[in-house]
């Protein structure tokens, strides 16, 4: 796969005709990285836009006593960076990154990105929806540490991302939750007499999502 078919797999550029395609590509590169290795560091300074073409990516923080706090996944067809500034061409790291599968990253060069696109009114529509949703996730990850209870935080990552939930050890999910896991056990067999989900050979099914949805409606949401 060249970069210009690379750059196609993102939904970002879709807008873009070959001739704005070329000249993406002519800033940018692409990487490959393995399982478990890192992307970036909490306070590392980038230069460039980083997408992720395929592959899974968790974003953490670790506290002053070296313990990992998990924030959220990114998955492919994403937008790695985290943007504070269009005129200051420093990228800030707020938290680290790494790899959960072998992933594809594309970088591109964000001075030349600014001057060759932002400038001409071209991708700002786009970047400005990705901020925004970007906004809307860190909303959710306040509530998830700050408001919700253990119950509510279960129901909303069934709500949010079941498949990710059925994907990962009860251990894990209860370790991204900052929940224990018999807190965990406890809520899913809740949940399972009640009707609104069923579990069947390890893997929860939603049976009423309007249910779910109503534990964490209106607490902080």
């Amino acid at each position: 796969m060249n970069i210009q078919e690379t750059i196609k797999k993102i939904s970002f550029f879709n807008n873009l005709d070959d001739e704005q395609i070329e000249l993406i590509a002519s800033i940018s590169n692409v990487s490959k990285h393995s399982n478990k290795s890192i992307l970036y560091y909490e306070s590392d300074i980038s230069k460039s836009l980083l997408f992720l073409v395929e592959g899974l990516i968790k974003i953490y923080k670790v506290d002053k006593f070296d313990n990992e706090i998990f924030l959220y996944h990114i998955y492919k067809n994403s937008m790695i960076s985290e943007l504070s500034s269009t005129t200051n061409s420093d990228i800030y790291c707020f938290s680290n990154a790494e790899f959960t599968e072998d992933s594809i990253i594309l970088s591109v060069n964000f001075e030349k990105f600014k001057e060759l696109f932002l400038s001409k009114n071209i991708l700002t529509m786009e970047l400005l929806e990705i901020l925004l949703k970007k906004t809307h996730q860190l909303q959710c990850i306040v509530n998830r540490e700050l408001v919700f209870d253990a119950t509510a935080k279960v129901a909303f990552m069934l709500t949010q991302d079941l498949a990710m939930f059925n994907k990962l050890k009860r251990q894990e999910v209860s370790f991204m939750l900052h929940i224990q896991p018999e807190t965990l056990s406890r809520v899913l067999k809740r949940l399972t007499r009640n009707g609104t989900i069923s579990i069947e050979n390890g893997e929860v099914i939603i049976e009423n999502k309007e249910d779910l949805i109503s534990i964490f409606k209106g607490v902080g949401v």
